[in-house]
């Protein structure tokens, strides 16, 4: 019997990105700094959505639109385009989409973001969530009751957590991972929160709390135990040239369930990993960055370093037969009239008022969460 499941569920606040790189360095007061780059986009949680369902994986996202130009934009981009489902999604009449300015320079990158709550919480979008095989969730330190849910229906949790802007970095939030299949911090947060000095010390306090604890290194890649097989994998970053870092991290967890939906042994998945993400670095924007099987297979046949085509020698077999077609990257701008794809909405996820027609480009403003 098929199981036609969600592969992929998640939640979480959405924003229209505007990515701008090619800066040697950031403006100072009074200055005006013109760029060699641009790319507009979804972002925030469509991040997560968009690198998913390029592997894919049938992927559900709850999450609520403006009924504006940004908003519009956004759902052709992730239903029209990406094939992401929306059902679980509501359009919020008179709400606007939060948006991003990312500028890039360097390696790194600084955000703009401008925004309101949303009126919808993450419990309210999920009510009782739909069994899936995996959510991706963002842990924060109020628990949300819809993860509790997901993981009684058996669905594995993929947890990542932000910056502390507190920087208290309480251990209670630790307590949510006895709901979590795996953790997927970098190594400054896992630091802070195991109250250790090196990601290594980090992992093996983590791997004592979950089955899967990851600790993403940046530059240094990333390291991993798998208590459920006995793995441990340490693997380097790719070397790539980075035009923009904006949703690398996301790219990583997204590219860590794809091939541990596929049951590849640990090394195999922080590597694929490590790959998509240091793919994602060359092209604008982090959802429409992500470099799916298409970005993944390209890469692999240009390969002629002889060292990386033995490492990454696991991709002949794993790579599927249709790779999918071209990606679709960040434009430097969007279509002038984006028609507005609302979501279609369950009879218990119905969307708040219902959407207008075609709305006119006047863009508004709003916020983040990379």
């Amino acid at each position: 019997m098929d199981d036609d499941r969600p592969e992929v569920l998640l939640t979480g606040l959405l924003f229209y990105d505007l990515v701008l790189t090619g800066l040697g360095r950031p403006p100072t007061p009074g200055e005006e700094i013109w760029t060699d780059g641009m790319g507009c986009g979804p972002g925030g949680i469509a991040n997560l959505a968009v690198a998913a369902s390029r592997f894919g994986l049938r992927t559900s996202l709850s999450t609520v639109f403006g009924d504006d130009f940004y908003g519009a934009y956004c759902q052709e981009i992730l239903a029209g385009q990406e094939g992401v489902d929306l059902s679980l999604s509501r359009v919020a009449d008179g709400w606007h989409t939060p948006v991003t300015v990312s500028v890039a320079y360097g390696s790194d990158r600084a955000l703009i973001t401008h925004g309101q709550e949303p009126p919808y919480s993450q419990d309210t979008l999920m009510g009782d969530p739909p069994e899936a095989r995996t959510a991706l969730v963002h842990l924060e330190a109020e628990p949300r009751a819809w993860i509790s849910k997901a993981a009684a229906n058996g669905t594995q949790i993929y947890a990542d957590v932000g910056w502390d802007p507190t920087q208290r970095w309480s251990t209670d939030l630790l307590d949510q991972l006895s709901l979590c299949h795996a953790f997927l911090p970098n190594e400054t947060e896992a630091m802070a929160y195991t109250r250790t000095d090196s990601a290594v010390a980090a992992l093996g306090t983590l791997s004592e709390l979950v089955p899967v604890a990851v600790v993403t290194r940046g530059g240094d890649g990333a390291v991993a135990v798998d208590q459920t097989t006995g793995e441990y994998a340490d693997v380097p970053a790719l070397a790539v040239d980075v035009l923009d870092a904006t949703g690398a991290g996301d790219v990583f967890g997204a590219s860590f369930v794809a091939a541990s939906l596929g049951g590849w042994p640990l090394e195999e998945r922080l590597r694929f990993a490590v790959l998509c993400a240091g793919l994602s670095v060359r092209h604008h924007g982090g959802a429409l960055a992500a470099p799916g099987w298409y970005g993944v297979d390209r890469w692999w046949r240009s390969l002629t370093d002889p060292d990386l085509k033995r490492t990454y020698g696991f991709l002949a077999d794993r790579l599927p037969a249709d790779v999918g077609t071209p990606l679709q990257h960040a434009p430097v701008t969007p279509p002038a009239r984006p028609p507005l794809a609302p979501p279609t909405p369950s009879a218990e996820h119905a969307p708040v008022a219902p959407p207008t027609p075609h709305l006119p480009v006047a863009p508004a403003d709003t916020a983040r969460q990379h």
